[in-house]
């Protein structure tokens, strides 16, 4: 599975106007659900804030990957949030966020959900990747970026 795939430009929400966590959660949340359909809004909530509590997603430098298991989903999903100016998110440096890739998975779908926090990872490598998805003004063009890097990653290795 291929992140462009999880990270479809529909999902990507450019210009977020959270101020901090709870409410980026809400709004990329909100978001998922608007575009799905779904109203599985507080299951997704919920199943956030039950991985936030263990420790905190914001693990990068202005990047965070909050990730939640939940059966309110059937397949792996991914919703990428850009701010502008910053989000305090609670991260482990204590700077500011302002990408946010949110992964949801079904409960029984660990292995998928691994596979792609690790290809997150490898992308994350990258700095340049970092600087040309915040330059993003629409989500297509955020998502080309996301192609773009993912490309040239499993190419190298």
């Amino acid at each position: 599975m291929f992140l462009y795939e999880v990270f479809p430009a529909e999902y990507i929400k450019v210009d977020l106007e959270a101020e901090d966590k709870e409410e980026a959660f809400e709004e990329m949340a909100d978001h998922f659900c608007q575009i799905s359909g779904s109203g599985s809004r507080e299951e997704i909530l919920e199943a956030l804030r039950e991985r936030e509590a263990k420790m905190s997603t914001g693990i990068h430098k202005g990047i965070a990957i909050p990730h939640g298991k939940t059966n309110a989903v059937e397949d792996v999903y991914g919703i990428l949030g850009i701010s502008r100016k910053g989000i305090d998110y609670d991260a482990l440096d204590g700077q500011p966020v302002y990408l946010l890739f949110m992964v949801l998975v079904p409960e029984k779908d660990m292995e998928k959900h691994l596979r792609i926090l690790k290809r997150l990872a490898g992308l994350l490598e990258n700095p340049q990747f970092y600087i040309d998805l915040q330059a993003q003004k629409d989500p297509k063009g955020a998502w080309s970026v996301i192609r773009k890097y993912e490309d040239m990653f499993i190419a190298l290795n």
